[in-house]
């Protein structure tokens, strides 16, 4: 996804001018907020589309109003892809409320749909065995890649941030900045040192280099991350397909499998709410006891 410099700036002149100016108030205050550029974004996009075919007033607005789009909207949509829109209006009209733009509040929650909570998508033990084999006759910076997605439990984001002084060899550590720009220490295994220090031999060594580069010498981006992984996933021959989360998942439950407990798997993954860390213990429990099994043979 490509993203405007100002990202948190609508522009669209076909939203009233008075609507405009409170909407780009919302996103700013999300900003400072420290929220996701990709998710201010897909605010800003969502809330532009609803002004843009929703031109009452924000003062005026009802509930009416709001659902009688939303009946509209929600044509074909899958219910996550609705929930994900009532929960952007939700934000941006209690935005609204706080700072006087509404009287009333316009967004019912029984209108968000009832989703079963999914348990996260993580690679059995054959699974993560064929995807390191095939791992083995990469470029030493795609296996290093891999090898640090598995063994850290870090987003492709904060992989694609990291430079070669947030590197920490001695204790087997990277500095990774996450969501909302907090600061935590990830480890990484002692296979991943191993060939994460063969690719920087490849290269000039500036501490303050990316760690990950192109074969132009420019920062690894996001999407080449992906595309990484996803390969991988496919010469392994898995079923599912791979990518960054599922490389996240799998280092999760392979922490669980080990007996790590739930606030030490929250504080390597950057979890600030432990809710989000429950969804493993989910997981069933053969499920968990098998991988340790296999793990200790």
């Amino acid at each position: 996804m490509k993203l405007t410099k100002k990202y948190w700036i609508s522009t669209d002149e076909g939203i009233p001018i008075e609507t405009r100016t409170i909407l780009n108030e919302y996103l700013l205050s999300i900003k400072l907020a420290n929220k996701a550029e990709t998710t201010i974004s897909r605010y800003r996009s969502i809330l532009e589309r609803f002004f843009l075919e929703c031109l009452i007033p924000i003062s005026e607005l009802t509930s009416e109003d709001v659902l009688k789009w939303l009946q509209a909207y929600s044509v074909g949509k899958k219910e996550r892809t609705l929930d994900q829109v009532i929960s952007t209006l939700s934000s941006f009209f209690n935005f609204c409320l706080l700072e006087d733009y509404l009287d009333t509040v316009v967004i019912k929650q029984r209108w968000r749909p009832k989703i079963p909570q999914s348990l996260p998508k993580y690679l059995a033990e054959q699974e993560y065995a064929r995807v390191k084999r095939t791992a083995e006759g990469l470029s030493t910076r795609d296996r290093a890649l891999v090898l640090l997605l598995f063994s850290s439990g870090c987003r492709r984001f904060e992989v694609a941030q990291l430079t070669i002084q947030d590197v920490d060899f001695n204790r087997r550590t990277v500095i990774v900045k996450g969501k909302g720009k907090k600061i935590r220490h990830a480890h990484f295994s002692e296979e991943c040192a191993f060939v994460l220090k063969d690719y920087l031999q490849t290269r000039s060594v500036d501490p303050t280099e990316p760690l990950f580069l192109n074969k132009f010498g420019q920062p690894l981006q996001q999407s080449a991350i992906y595309a990484v992984i996803k390969k991988v996933g496919r010469k392994a021959g898995l079923r599912q397909s791979l990518h960054p989360h599922v490389c996240r998942h799998t280092f999760a439950t392979n922490m669980l499998s080990k007996g790590a407990d739930l606030e030490f798997i929250a504080d390597e993954m950057g979890h600030s709410n432990l809710n989000t860390t429950r969804v493993y213990a989910r997981i069933p429990a053969e499920d968990i006891i098998s991988a340790y099994q296999n793990k200790m043979e």
